[in-house]
């Protein structure tokens, strides 16, 4: 059966996540974060909101949040995680997560790219979880490489871009259904974190 979104006129109108003043997030949906550095992008818009954060990653992943870093950018106890130990249950536990609506941030770090239907039950699942509430939860769907997950509302790429005397990243928008391709620097000053224009802009070619 395939998943079927709430009509437009029938949606609670999405509140917007402000992350570093530059990025939004539209609550009561799914995005995608992917690239090498999707975790510590991952973190930062968890510390942009308030309550738990619930993040979900396979029993079998070997790469886990390194408890310094986690510590940097908020407080380890708003973080509660879940292993499910069969690939069928990860995007399950992240749907019926966003579904209760009992929490405002729900992250998967995912093994694989998930499908359109998958996504679309995830959408469906935030718009049912904000009925009743005060807020609409917002999901992130972590994937490696370029990601390229069909149908979420945004997709953030970011990779390290780091010098010898500067943490840096670079982070690109690659997809949102309300905003253009953009591109920033990331960088770590002052224990926060700023975005800059990129460090190198290339020059459009002369028609």
């Amino acid at each position: 059966m395939t998943a079927q979104l709430l009509p437009r006129s029938a949606r609670r109108a999405p509140q917007i996540l402000q992350v570093l003043d530059k990025l939004e997030f539209a609550t009561g949906r799914a995005h995608e974060i992917c690239g090498p550095a999707r975790r510590t992008l991952s973190l930062t818009v968890a510390a942009a909101t308030q309550g738990p954060v619930f993040w979900i990653q396979p029993s079998w992943m070997p790469d886990r949040l390194y408890p310094d870093t986690v510590n940097r950018l908020l407080p380890p106890g708003r973080l509660t995680y879940i292993d499910p130990q069969r690939p069928e249950d990860l995007l399950w536990t992240m749907e019926e997560v966003l579904r209760s609506g009992a929490v405002p941030l729900v992250v998967a770090d995912l093994h694989a790219v998930p499908g359109l239907t998958a996504v679309r039950r995830l959408h469906l699942a935030a718009e049912t979880g904000a009925e009743g509430n005060g807020f609409a939860p917002l999901g992130l769907i972590l994937t490696a490489g370029d990601g390229g997950a069909p149908g979420v509302e945004t997709r953030h790429h970011i990779a390290p871009d780091h010098a010898a005397d500067l943490s840096a990243w670079r982070l690109e928008r690659r997809r949102a259904r309300t905003a253009p391709p953009c591109s920033w620097q990331m960088r770590r000053e002052g224990g926060q974190f700023c975005l800059h224009p990129p460090k190198n802009v290339a020059t459009p070619a002369l028609a």
